[in-house]
């Protein structure tokens, strides 16, 4: 099979659909820094980094997936070296150290680890399909994504660390882990929150136990201290209407009401400005990839090419959930990015790599089926 062949099996509506928000993205951000002269090369930096990540889409596109099980377990060690020398002497900011300084560029490892440990995870389990309800198996899965996850906690960056853990949680049950066990890991999950909560989260850092202390019972004086940003952003969404403000006429954006605009709370700047009918579409375009993921995954080839589509849906899908969530004020504030939207490089030229992923598996998918 030529290669030219191979390339017409390339998924172009999900390319579009990816290609589409992480353009509106970068408008998106060029709208939330409402002409603050400090954010002013924001959206310059994030065309660039989107710019990258498309390269590299079409990198992972063009190499047999089934090569990167050679480089998986290296890049594993070395994400975890990077996550432990960010722990050591990493940029801190917001009260944590999770940026790591490249030159002119800072760079976020904790967003590589989730797509490293979703290859991993995706290799381990396939490796072990037969064997997965055994608890030594499930245990030696927990110790792989504990190596990333712990450094993650330490940063402190418990939003990731529970994104990776869901991620893992997800692809150990469509490995085909009984639900009686299910049952058992949640449960011990459950005591464990319990616990924690009896004792005040003594793993947490202060500003994030402020944050869960002011979601489960905010303070009636709150209103323009802890919880200001997420009261500005509730008023952002309903101020919306059904059509919105129009792009760049927002006042809760361009008066700078809404103080954290351009990352975690980028979904108040899109219902704000583009209204009901605008959020509807942008999260039917992440649903609709999410979806297009699972699909790649029921048809790909084998266990590995599954996973690995199966988990970059689940990632996806779960952060734009806890996203929205967040400002709507149903979760704590976590600091996790709307998905090809919010500002952040890191992030958004990692899940374009996990969708250069997806590709790569529905190509050679389309192509097993013609050629079994």
């Amino acid at each position: 099979m030529s290669a030219r062949e191979t390339w017409r099996k390339f998924d172009f509506v999900l390319f579009a659909a990816v290609l589409f928000l992480s353009i509106f993205g970068v408008a998106l951000i060029a709208s939330a820094i409402a002409g603050n002269e400090t954010l002013a090369d924001h959206p310059n930096r994030q065309t660039t980094f989107m710019l990258i990540g498309l390269a590299i889409l079409f990198l992972v596109a063009a190499v047999d997936y089934h090569v990167w099980t050679s480089v998986t377990m290296p890049l594993y060690y070395i994400t975890m070296a990077f996550l432990i020398f960010v722990f050591i002497s990493g940029v801190a900011n917001f009260g944590a150290q999770r940026w790591l300084e490249v030159g002119l560029v800072v760079v976020q490892p904790a967003e590589l680890a989730k797509l490293v440990i979703i290859m991993a995870l995706a290799r381990f389990f396939a490796k072990n399909i037969t064997t997965i309800n055994s608890w030594m198996t499930i245990l030696r899965s927990l110790i792989l994504t504990g190596g990333v996850v712990i450094w993650i906690l330490l940063q402190p960056n418990l939003s990731t660390s529970i994104v990776i853990l869901v991620v893992w949680a997800s692809m150990l049950w469509i490995s085909g882990m009984k639900a009686k066990n299910i049952l058992i890991a949640v449960g011990f999950v459950v005591l464990f929150l319990l616990i924690s909560y009896a004792l005040d989260f003594p793993y947490l850092a202060d500003y994030q136990k402020a944050r869960i202390q002011t979601f489960i019972s905010p303070a009636e004086d709150a209103r323009y201290g802890d919880t200001y940003n997420v009261d500005q952003a509730l008023i952002s969404i309903g101020s919306g209407g059904w059509f919105g403000k129009g792009y760049g006429q927002g006042s809760q954006v361009q008066l700078r009401f809404l103080k954290i605009r351009h990352n975690d709370f980028i979904f108040s700047v899109l219902a704000h400005e583009f209204g009901f009918v605008g959020t509807v579409i942008v999260l039917g375009l992440l649903l609709f990839v999410v979806i297009r993921c699972f699909v790649v995954a029921k048809n790909a080839p084998d266990a590995y090419g599954a996973l690995l589509a199966y988990g970059f849906g689940v990632l996806i899908g779960f952060q734009t959930i806890v996203n929205v969530g967040v400002n709507l004020r149903l979760l704590p504030v976590t600091g996790l990015t709307l998905p090809f939207i919010s500002y952040g490089g890191s992030s958004l030229v990692s899940m374009l790599m996990g969708i250069g992923f997806v590709e790569n598996i529905r190509m050679h998918s389309e192509l097993n089926k013609k050629n079994p």
